[in-house]
């Protein structure tokens, strides 16, 4: 990079200036001198980051708080004090909000346009939505004037150069979940394409807008304004985009196999301010074997559930087959009824004559795995409904009431592991979560899985005994041929250290009007298993988490505050003299 005199004089005098920095002072710019500031700039109205500031200055804007002293010594090129550092900062993500929202907006729906979702019979890195993808971020990368390596299609590493040897890991992924498109519907019926942005009100639908596309794009853009401004950075930084977070999870590992591992590791990925804690994850896999209908009446020849074991979707459909269709749909119908009003009257159940099929539909609420009270699973009520109809409606029994059998005994409608007797929380971490989620079957095998979420308090190998235990007493005693895989992994928590997760608390707190406190989650992210590995964000805590599930969406006003607090923290971070 080619510095001119006076920017290099800049650069020492605001390097020199972090000698006196502490992370106790505050930026004082208040909410609503933000929005003030915020209905004042256009994007046409600002050149770059100094004329930003030389036109604040001269508004009523700056006239409080002495915000206009710290604007005049930064332009002034004078050293800079704790607070006014700062708050220089906090402007650079407002100004970050204002010169390029527009534009990161129109990335965001280009993105979410290509259909980065597992292909079955595919790798990810020979898919050509993510070779498409790939090449989409590296011509914008490039724009930036930001490194880009392709490391063999697994993850794309965008790097932000500073000085000193010390790597700031920023951690987003391109993947996304399957959809059911014909369950992108709104309330007042309107249709949606999963990959399509449609703008209503203040949402923006589309598979990968709240996870994690979103997180890519603000990171992008935050690292194309401290590039563009010559913004001297203490460390480096990468964005690390992760092409398969939601499946195998093996691309990360691939990627540190052949490159160093960064010294801390922020995962845009999870939830606001700061979370230091991670359950771990878990699944347990239920085969049942496919045999012929037993019995009289009708069979259950298909059923729905998620597509992926940390969705819940919601709806559950099953197909089943009958010489009296009619009759049997009408059956169902009324006691179906009778099921959801016994059982909450939250959900609804809908059996219509198909042809000479009936189908049933059980519809719920999606919801993130991760966060099962967020929704109402018609998984385990579709399969809790069929083991009820035992006495009420002929049905042939098979692998489909077998496991709608296994789940009714084992895991019911509790998605708290109380019905096992396997339950448990944390303090901080909180409860056990016990999800029926992911579906499928074959011409041999009908899956049905059980996404765990787990917090500390039991090691991985003592609850999977203590769950394969029960279960191995149950299927003695049903005598249900079925043969199940469990597989858990160890919750994380850190013990939020150093200068670093400081500023990071106190950048989300300050912009959110959060409580000053480190938070837990029950998602598991890339940083998991990685040093000085932490969540930052992109989800509000209080307000129900979309992605995975149907009708997936992010609002435009956080989606531009992101990318104010993104930047913020980057320059922030950047330019602490130790984290």
């Amino acid at each position: 990079m080619d510095f001119s005199l006076k920017q290099l004089a800049a650069t020492t005098l605001i390097l020199a200036s972090l000698s006196a920095f502490t992370t106790s002072a505050q930026a004082n710019i208040t909410t609503q001198q933000s929005e003030a500031i915020l209905k004042t700039f256009s994007d046409t109205s600002v050149k770059d980051f100094r004329q930003f500031l030389g036109g604040l200055a001269k508004s009523d804007l700056a006239k409080t708080d002495n915000l206009g002293a710290a604007i005049t010594a930064f332009l002034d090129n004078k050293t800079l004090s704790a607070e006014q550092l700062n708050e220089i900062h906090r402007l650079l993500g407002i100004y970050a909000r204002v010169k390029y929202g527009a534009a990161a907006k129109e990335t965001l729906r280009e993105l979410v346009e290509i259909p980065t979702f597992q292909v079955d019979g595919v790798a990810q890195h020979d898919n050509p939505e993510f070779i498409k993808i790939a090449a989409k971020i590296k011509a914008l990368a490039e724009s930036f004037n930001l490194k880009f390596r392709n490391i063999d299609n697994r993850v794309y590493e965008i790097s932000l150069d500073g000085a000193g040897e010390e790597v700031v890991g920023i951690h987003a992924h391109a993947d996304v979940v399957p959809v059911t498109p014909e369950n992108w519907v709104l309330k007042d019926g309107t249709k949606l394409d999963p990959f399509k942005v449609t703008l209503i009100g203040d949402r923006m639908y589309g598979r990968g807008t709240e996870d994690d596309k979103n997180g890519i794009v603000v990171t992008l853009y935050a690292m194309k304004v401290i590039k563009e401004e010559k913004l001297p950075l203490a460390r480096n930084f990468k964005l690390l985009v992760d092409t398969t977070e939601e499946t195998t999870g093996d691309a990360i590992p691939y990627y540190f196999e052949r490159n160093p591992t960064p010294n801390y590791n922020l995962a845009l990925d999870g939830g606001y301010p700061v979370v230091i804690a991670e359950k771990g994850y878990g699944t347990v896999m239920g085969n049942f074997p496919v045999r012929k209908g037993q019995g009289t009446g009708a069979e259950i020849v298909s059923m729905t559930g998620g597509m992926a074991t940390n969705q819940i979707p919601s709806k559950s459909v099953a197909t089943l087959l009958s010489d009296k269709p009619a009759e049997l749909a009408a059956s169902l119908q009324q006691v179906g009824n009778d099921y959801a009003k016994r059982n909450g009257g939250d959900f609804e159940v809908a059996a219509v004559v198909d042809g000479k099929d009936v189908k049933l539909t059980v519809t719920g609420v999606s919801a993130h795995s991760s966060e099962p009270e967020s929704g109402v699973n018609p998984v385990a009520r579709m399969l809790d409904f069929i083991n009820s109809l035992d006495g009420k409606i002929a049905i042939k029994h098979n692998h489909i009431t077998d496991a709608a059998r296994y789940a009714a005994e084992n895991w019911g409608l509790d998605y708290l592991g109380g019905k096992l007797g396997v339950g448990f929380a944390d303090d901080f971490m909180g409860p056990l979560t016990t999800s029926l989620t992911y579906v499928a079957l074959d011409d041999k095998t009908f899956k049905l899985a059980v996404n765990l979420r787990v917090p500390k308090g039991k090691t991985p190998d003592a609850l999977k005994k203590e769950i394969a235990d029960k279960i191995s007493a149950w299927s003695s005693k049903s005598k249900v041929a079925a043969n199940f895989d469990y597989s858990i992994a160890a919750p994380m928590y850190r013990n939020p250290e150093g200068e670093w997760v400081k500023a990071l608390l106190a950048v989300a707190t300050e912009n959110l009007g959060m409580e000053h406190k480190f938070g837990t989650s029950a998602g598991a992210t890339s940083v998991h298993e990685l040093p000085n590995g932490v969540q930052f964000g992109l989800a509000r805590p209080e307000v129900k988490y979309t992605g995975h599930t149907d009708n997936e969406f992010k609002t435009v006003d956080q989606f531009m505050l992101d990318l104010q607090i993104v930047t913020e923290m980057l320059g922030r971070i950047g330019q602490l003299p130790k984290l």
